[in-house]
């Protein structure tokens, strides 16, 4: 017996077949449809459980297609699948009603999961209509298409209809003030306010007047009333950064204005009411803070409903090559001149590094190439020498360095389903090293070969067979 009935609708033939016979195999019938206009056609005779639709389509495309179907069938569980791997395409889809969103290439096991958890939604459930929000501006300052940070983009969908706290972890330079950017801008309260407060660069005795503000006279200094970050917030969004760094007596006044909805000026007797979400951010652990006592177990709950992890630059390589193509034309506009061209050779490199300050450290470099490489194309010649330094973030050696290039290119290949890697590696790291050790020898063979460990004859044999002159 079918598990459930699910119609396909891409205008590439082969994601149908693919889709089609993946399903199949699940014991999921599966009818599939090259554009829109035949899928409302054929909602006029019959409804599937779930509809499967690709964003970008000629005619009617994906999400014009999931207005369409939500408006007759509102039940119907739709997901959303796209080549397009962005935020603005996340969001979009979740806020006109999708049920999920499925970036290509997709898992085949993941997809299957997917669409079983929808038939079974569908089966058990009649979801009320969804209503069809204005569209937020984009976000395309967020790059992403690893899986890392596709999680992240449909965090951000599945809260685009909610003003629930939100804990941000990540570490320095991943861009958590992006998304806490993101995530105001598709709430409910993007006309609002977004206010940002970086706790760790703040002095501490003026964390209290920073947050609440104070009346005139409060202290040495205070000439005049003062707004905090909670009043010129209010209807908005405060995004409090680094908040493992907040002192222990002002998380419990944090407590108090979350648990209250109101608090007092410095100096003040007037209780103040404010409506504000707040979104907080830390590179650090604050469970291991709470077990030390730094931070209250109770402020810890209120904050962390909901979680987003930012993946470190590290974790998500194959996003590097598009990055540095954003940032080295962000900083040619920014300085006026012609955008830099990137060496396939030089993405290869970047994408080797372990990048301890993540996507900043990468938006920093290219605008050093854009004002020190000498021509056009970026060569890995050009990339500053600190980058190959061992990296404080690590503490490796200069040994250690190596190695773990090597084994993140050892990663690539795998990944890329390459063979015979060896016949390729070897060679190449011989070449390396023959090449090197001449030339620490002013090419003296023999001097050469006993720094390599080899006799005199294997050095021959070794130029002649990796064409060495």
């Amino acid at each position: 017996m079918s598990k459930g009935y699910v119609w396909v609708v891409d205008d590439d033939s082969s994601i149908r077949w693919v889709m089609e016979k993946t399903l199949s195999s699940a014991n999921i019938q599966c009818e599939t449809f090259a554009d829109g206009e035949s899928v409302l056609q054929s909602l006029e005779r019959e409804t599937p459980d779930v509809l499967v639709s690709d964003i970008r389509m000629p005619g009617i495309d994906g999400l014009d297609l999931l207005k369409q179907v939500h408006q007759k069938l509102p039940e119907l569980p739709v997901i959303i699948m796209t080549a397009h791997s962005d935020l603005d395409a996340a969001v979009k889809a979740y806020k006109t009603g999708a049920f999920e969103y499925l970036p290509k290439p997709f898992d085949v096991d993941e997809t299957v999961t997917l669409v079983e958890r929808a038939i079974t939604h569908s089966q058990e459930q009649k979801k009320e209509s969804l209503s069809l929000a204005e569209q937020p501006e984009s976000t395309p300052e967020i790059i992403g298409e690893a899986p890392a940070m596709q999680e992240v983009f449909r965090a951000i969908g599945r809260l685009s209809r909610s003003s629930i706290s939100v804990l941000i972890n990540g570490e320095s330079g991943t861009g958590k003030e992006l998304v806490a950017h993101a995530l105001h801008k598709h709430s409910p309260r993007a006309k609002n306010p977004f206010i940002a407060l970086n706790m760790a660069a703040i002095p501490k005795d003026l964390i209290e007047s920073e947050l609440f503000g104070h009346e005139k006279g409060a202290f040495t200094g205070a000439a005049n009333v003062r707004q905090g970050r909670f009043e010129q917030a209010n209807g908005g969004t405060l995004f409090l950064d680094e908040i493992g760094d907040m002192p222990l007596d002002i998380q419990t006044r944090l407590l108090r204005v979350l648990a209250d909805g109101q608090f007092y000026r410095v100096g003040g007797r007037e209780a103040i009411k404010v409506d504000v979400r707040i979104i907080a951010a830390t590179h650090q652990n604050l469970e291991k803070l709470v077990q030390a006592g730094d931070f209250r177990e109770d402020l810890f709950h209120r904050l962390n409903v909901i979680r987003v992890q930012i993946p470190a630059l590290r974790e998500r390589k194959q996003d590097i090559e598009k990055l540095t193509k954003h940032f080295l034309s962000l900083a040619a506009e920014e300085l006026g001149v012609e955008v830099k061209l990137l060496h396939s050779d030089t993405i290869s490199t970047l994408e080797s590094l372990s990048w301890p300050g993540n996507v900043r450290q990468l938006e920093n470099i290219c605008r050093w190439l854009t004002v020190m490489a000498s021509g056009n194309e970026v060569l890995p010649d050009d990339l500053p020498p600190e980058l190959f330094d061992e990296s404080p973030a690590t503490g490796s050696t200069e040994a250690h360095n190596w190695q773990m290039l090597l084994k993140n290119w050892a990663d690539q290949q795998f990944a890329q389903g390459k063979i015979d890697i060896l016949a390729d590696a070897l060679p190449e790291f011989e070449r390396i090293l023959l090449q090197t050790a001449l030339k620490h020898t002013n090419g003296h063979k023999q001097d050469a070969a006993k720094a390599l460990g080899w006799g005199r004859n294997t050095l021959t044999r070794k130029l002649k067979e990796l064409d060495i002159g």
